[in-house]
């Protein structure tokens, strides 16, 4: 994991207005309204890279309720094209949404319906996906 955020950190594109980290509140209040449990690992990457700028994924945020990519709203998008309501959708890309289990696996929902590719938790995500994006 600390090699995958120092990864991250090295790849981050600067910008003027920058993204800022949550605080733990700020992840607590997105579980409440989402009504999902945010799992240890994707708690641990939304307090530690969240402000991180790579590629072309943006992965939802839970510091700006008013970013386009705040998880509630993310989420509840998903929701209404067809993504199962127990899975915690916290990247869109295109049509395509990225989605934790309740265990922390990423599963990939595409054309609606889940596909065959999984990474074993959201720092394997970030190395393999998100990184290369």
């Amino acid at each position: 994991m600390e090699e995958i955020i120092e990864q991250l950190r090295e790849a981050n594109t600067q910008v003027a207005w920058g993204l800022e980290l949550p605080t733990h509140e700020m992840t607590v209040e997105a579980e409440e309204q989402i009504l999902l449990p945010l799992p240890r690992d994707y708690r641990e990457f939304l307090l530690t890279v969240s402000d991180v700028l790579v590629g072309s994924l943006e992965p939802a945020v839970v510091a700006d309720p008013s970013a386009h990519n705040y998880l509630p709203e993310v989420c509840a998008t998903a929701w209404d094209v067809g993504v199962p309501r127990h899975l915690l959708v916290f990247c869109q890309a295109g049509d395509s949404y990225y989605c934790l289990d309740p265990e922390g696996e990423v599963q990939l929902w595409r054309d609606g319906a889940m596909t065959d590719e999984t990474w074993e938790t959201i720092w394997y995500w970030a190395r393999d996906v998100w990184l290369e994006s």
